[in-house]
């Protein structure tokens, strides 16, 4: 397999060749068995040894959560009860139905369906099986649609209490403390670790604020990591949802930056009445200074000097400076959480790497608005969660009434 198909599939989590060893370990124990004799029976449809080692392989190779050959054996039993389902119904995939199955499925990786099966194929897992995945779930959304469709259809009332609830939608801004633990080059394992650490014995503000006093690199860590209110959509995307976990008092999970780990504590969250952003564009300038004595003066000078990003390039006197307009997401995470605690014109000189100490200047924060939603938009958001519930509920029914045995 060459690295370029590697590093696609590596898109949504097929890592091929570091998996080969877990997979091997139940795989080849169902391998000492008959692979094409029944493993389980599925209302009299079996389920063969030969079809659980493929689903398992199959998992695997998505990084599918948890143990991989009861996940695989909980998922073929589910996938005979929605096929039987269809039977009942008088439903049948078609073959376009299947080619356009398979060939979203593998979009996500940007293959084909074509390159998609080769790829999997190269580590045994057989097109059948990716199909029969994939069938699974075509045959069940026409099952679904047919018997629920109709009913679950919202009412203009449900639409007008979704587009209600919509306009009152709070931003939300959090009150946090910060612990910054360098991790240099190939010791970026032990700065997680003792990350970890940190996290697992802090259980009050207080020690948090004494950790963040003994063990930040972040100027911060003088005042015990305290952070201003931020808005949450200013901090970083892998950020914003780590912090939305948190209860007042709790530490987050370690989050890694550019050599650094991150440990957050939430102290207060709250809304306000502002409109919530799908997301925020900076634009920022950034200046790479020595980092030696004189860098935080120079770095002072040029926050004195200025008012706006414009000023920067009198003031930085041939300094080479970077100017970039990104969205939030697409900035790196250590500049991105720098950026989160400026407002426009404002200056930090806090990041170092290696022999460099870099200098930012925030210019201006836009939120970024999406139109809003139509009611034939809102009214297919609300059908779909209906259907969702429906078909949970309808197949724990059937896995209840069916006769699920040892052969």
């Amino acid at each position: 397999m060459t690295l370029k198909r590697l590093a696609t599939l590596t898109a949504i989590g097929l890592v091929l060749s570091p998996v080969l060893g877990p997979v091997l370990g139940p795989v080849a124990a169902i391998a000492q068995e008959n692979l094409f004799a029944p493993r389980l029976i599925v209302n009299d449809r079996a389920i063969t040894n030969y079809e659980l080692q493929q689903r398992i392989q199959f998992l695997k190779l998505l990084r599918a959560p948890g143990d991989a050959e009861e996940a695989a054996m909980d998922a073929l039993i589910e996938d005979r009860l929605r096929l039987q389902a269809a039977e009942a119904e008088g439903i049948e995939v078609t073959e376009e139905q299947l080619v356009a199955g398979l060939t979203e499925f593998a979009s996500r990786a940007n293959l084909s369906a074509e390159e998609f099966t080769k790829a999997i194929g190269e580590v045994g897992v057989a097109r059948e099986t990716f199909r029969d995945f994939v069938e699974a779930g075509i045959v069940w959304r026409e099952v679904v649609r047919k018997r629920y469709a109709g009913s679950a259809r919202p009412t203009p009332a449900e639409i007008d209490r979704a587009i209600a609830n919509m306009n009152r939608t709070a931003a939300v801004r959090v009150l946090l403390s910060e612990i910054i633990i360098p991790a240099e080059p190939g010791r970026e394992a032990e700065a997680l670790a003792f990350a970890r650490q940190l996290q697992s014995q802090i259980s009050s503000e207080g020690g948090f604020a004494a950790a963040a006093r003994e063990y930040s690199a972040s100027p911060s860590g003088q005042r015990g990591g305290g952070i201003d209110w931020l808005p949450l959509a200013n901090l970083p995307p892998a950020l914003g949802p780590l912090v939305l976990t948190l209860s007042p008092g709790q530490v987050s999970d370690p989050l890694p930056l550019p050599n650094a780990v991150a440990i957050f504590q939430l102290r207060a969250i709250e809304e306000t009445s502002e409109p919530t952003p799908n997301g925020v564009e900076v634009d920022y300038a950034s200046i790479a200074l020595p980092n030696d004595a004189d860098a935080l003066q120079t770095a002072a000078r040029l926050t004195a000097e200025t008012d706006t990003c414009d000023d920067l390039y009198t003031a930085a006197k041939g300094v080479p400076i970077q100017r970039e307009t990104r969205a939030m997401g697409q900035v790196p995470q250590d500049v991105g959480l720098e950026l989160a605690r400026l407002d426009p014109g404002e200056t930090s000189a806090t990041l170092v790497s290696g022999a460099a100490r870099r200098f930012l200047m925030l210019c201006s924060r836009t939120p970024v608005m999406d139109p809003p939603p139509s009611r034939n938009d809102i009214g297919q958001q609300l059908l779909n969660q209906k259907l969702a519930g429906l078909a949970d509920g309808y197949l724990a029914d059937l896995r209840a009434n069916a006769i699920i045995r040892q052969p």
